[in-house]
């Protein structure tokens, strides 16, 4: 009996982590289905935050970067801090609708990227430094995003000279709708600060 709840507790222990993953898993929020895309390059640190939705009948049309420009040599660095979804009904980004789940204490907003045509965002991807590892070495983790259009632009995130691109999220049959991000917290001196690791967004 003891092997069979052991084996049982295993079962759900993975079911867990293969929802947790997200490409896919229908989740309801605010009263709206979504399902949610990810990639698999983010980063190791931190925890993952909460969700908000673009209000309901909206969608995300447009995105802004929180970015800690490079701060020089002996200093730390952290990169990207955050990403906001700006909603709009029928692409019209009048409403004045954003979505941000948690984003890092440094760097500043950059301006509003609008899909052209009235078009909302369906996939992304992450720039992401791999854990270095070493003794003195800087982590900054996410480093900046680039966000599909629904007619086939990219919205690209301020230049970084650290990371890797990790290659594209499955793409949103409808629109994106929500934003969840995984973050580091600021630790002040007891040890090196990465802020934004990772990203998750939700389609309706």
């Amino acid at each position: 009996r003891g092997a069979a709840m052991l084996g049982g507790q295993v079962l759900l222990l993975l079911t867990g982590l293969a929802g947790s993953a997200g490409q896919g898993q229908e989740r309801d929020l605010g009263g709206r289905d979504a399902s949610v895309i990810a990639v698999t390059n983010g980063g190791p640190w931190g925890d993952w935050a909460w969700t908000e939705m673009c209000p309901k009948g909206s969608y995300a049309s447009g995105v802004s970067f929180k970015v800690e420009v490079p701060q020089g040599v002996m200093e730390d660095d952290t990169a990207l801090n955050g990403i906001r979804l700006h909603c709009s009904h029928g692409g019209d980004p009048s409403g004045g609708y954003t979505a941000e789940s948690q984003s890092g204490r440094w760097g500043r907003w950059s301006e509003t990227r609008w899909c052209p045509h009235r078009g909302h965002l369906v996939g992304f991807e992450l720039q992401v430094q791999a854990p270095q590892r070493k003794l003195l070495s800087d982590e900054v983790a996410a480093t900046s995003a680039r966000f599909a259009c629904s007619d086939g632009n990219v919205l690209e995130g301020p230049r970084s000279a650290w990371g890797q691109w990790g290659g594209w999220s499955p793409q949103c049959s409808g629109a994106v709708c929500g934003i969840q991000t995984r973050q580091d917290p600021a630790w002040g001196l007891k040890r090196d600060d990465t802020a934004l690791n990772d990203l998750r967004l939700f389609c309706c």
